[in-house]
């Protein structure tokens, strides 16, 4: 399939029927659908329908439509109208519940279809979307395109998952924690996650209510860094002159900053290298390159976790009202409602036992309500300040998406924070994104080092067996003007795309 800007110009200008490239995309979906199971709500019929509509339009009309003909798929978490929304959970799914139908579609979508995309479902997502894992007993499990025995993250797994076997040019994701360029980087495509004032939730299904500070946020995965750029331009993400200078934007004017930290959890040997490969194409092209700590970006995970969790998950459990979550999501939501006067105790205890992160963890989240909740706030403002001086002296941070390649089935609720480097960029409302580098060399499996620690064993056997999967950088964009930040993330991916391929 082509990219979106080659089938979008193409059925613009009539060389192309937007039918036939829906017909390429069914084949397509024919031929991968058993083994992925990622697009688990088609609706073909409707949308050749729509295709059908979309060829007799007169060829004038088509030219404003910078998406015309494009085949998309939707996450599940946002409306379209006379599908489900379930988040996985089975009772949102029985004939009881007409509330999981979607009566209208988000705005999102509305806008979308209104640029000529054709929607051609809804994609899997994990329960509750409360994982970097695509499983819910509702739609099953999806698996990684390039290895049955992985997955290709969370939440918007399915539509990384599309995008990266080429059933889909590009796909709508959100991100809260990750969401977005975590199955980006797992499933070698590119993400991007636009600042709250820039395009807002896109009119998702809103899983927890009680957020203060920090917010979910619509984007897009698709193959090509400038397919991201056409994809927000046509929703009005950016206007044409700000997605002009994401590509017209000399390197030489940018000042980058990068780091290899990856959090709480060592980041693979891969990992590493993919950093230091996207500063070379990046000095290559003349940007001026300079090397810092990580250590801001590692108290800004903590912090956003300890704001995702203050709530004990109350939000999430309301969900299951009549149900049972799924022992991953069950053993999360056990830990975020440990009450704060029992952590310190516990985690000094699993420490005594060699479980760091754990007990880091156990002291970072948890349950929190007034003057414990505004120390919260005011530690993320703190942060926020820091980072205001660093825009003052760089346009974009170069640094790890996740600490480690695509998951292995069942671990995700063990390795949450190997995407702890995408955290601050959800913390601090920063445009971001990811971009794939590289694939994991046979010699990088075996990097890591021995580790009584759960989640560090939990990493090692991640390494292994790794080798071909891809690698992807993160783009964290230091402007807050709404569009610009979104510019420069779009300039340096395409920098570090270009680089890559030649």
């Amino acid at each position: 399939m082509e990219s979106v800007v080659q089938i979008a110009n193409a059925v613009a200008a009539g060389r192309v029927k937007a039918a036939a490239v829906l017909d390429e995309h069914r084949a397509r979906y024919r031929e991968t659908a058993k083994r992925l199971n990622a697009l688990v709500q088609p609706r073909h019929a409707m949308a050749g329908a729509e295709a059908l509509q979309l060829d007799s339009m007169p060829s004038d009309s088509k030219t404003c439509q910078l998406l015309a003909g494009v085949p998309i798929s939707i996450k599940e978490c946002f409306p379209v109208s006379g599908l489900l929304t379930t988040l996985g959970i089975a009772q949102r799914h029985s004939g009881s519940n007409p509330d999981a139908i979607d009566r209208e579609d988000a705005w999102l979508v509305t806008r979308l279809k209104k640029a000529g995309a054709i929607v051609v479902g809804k994609a899997n997502v994990p329960q509750a979307m409360f994982l970097h894992e695509t499983v819910n007993p509702v739609w099953g499990r999806t698996l990684h395109p390039l290895a049955i025995d992985r997955g290709p993250g969370g939440s918007s797994g399915g539509d990384a998952a599309l995008v990266a076997a080429g059933v889909v040019p590009l796909a709508v994701g959100n991100d809260l924690a990750g969401s977005i360029r975590q199955p980006a980087h797992a499933c070698g495509i590119v993400g991007i996650v636009p600042r709250t004032a820039t395009l807002g939730d896109g009119g998702a299904f809103q899983i927890m209510h009680k957020l203060e500070v920090v917010w979910p946020r619509a984007g897009f995965l698709a193959r090509h860094v400038d397919d991201l750029t056409r994809a927000l331009a046509a929703v009005g993400a950016i206007g044409c002159e700000a997605a002009d200078a994401a590509i017209e934007n000399q390197p030489s004017h940018l000042r980058i900053a990068f780091w290899l930290d990856s959090g709480p959890l060592e980041p693979s040997a891969a990992v590493q290298r993919a950093v230091l490969e996207a500063v070379a194409c990046l000095e290559h092209a003349g940007a001026r390159v300079t090397r810092l700590d990580g250590a801001l970006a590692h108290a800004a995970a903590w912090t956003h976790l300890g704001i995702l969790s203050a709530d004990g998950g109350a939000d999430v459990r309301k969900l299951f009202a009549g149900s049972r979550p799924i022992p991953p999501v069950a053993r999360l939501l056990r830990l975020a409602s440990l009450p704060q006067s029992m952590r310190p105790l516990l985690a000094e205890t699993v420490k005594f036992f060699g479980r760091r992160i754990e007990a880091e963890s156990l002291r970072a989240t948890g349950p929190r309500r007034g003057a414990a909740l505004k120390l919260l706030f005011q530690t993320r403002q703190e942060i926020a300040t820091q980072f205001v001086e660093l825009a003052r002296h760089y346009d974009a941070i170069i640094c790890p998406v996740s600490a480690l390649p695509a998951l292995r089935h069942g671990t995700a609720s063990r390795l949450v924070v190997a995407a702890a480097p995408c955290w601050l960029a959800n913390l601090l409302d920063l445009a971001a994104g990811s971009v794939p580098v590289t694939h994991v060399g046979p010699e990088e499996e075996h990097g890591r080092g021995f580790s009584w620690d759960p989640v560090v064993r939990a990493a090692r056997q991640t390494d292994r067996g790794s080798c071909g999967l891809p690698i992807g950088v993160q783009v964290v964009g230091l402007e807050t003007e709404p569009g610009r930040g979104e510019a420069t993330v779009l300039n340096v991916m395409r920098i570090i795309e270009r680089g890559r391929k030649n």
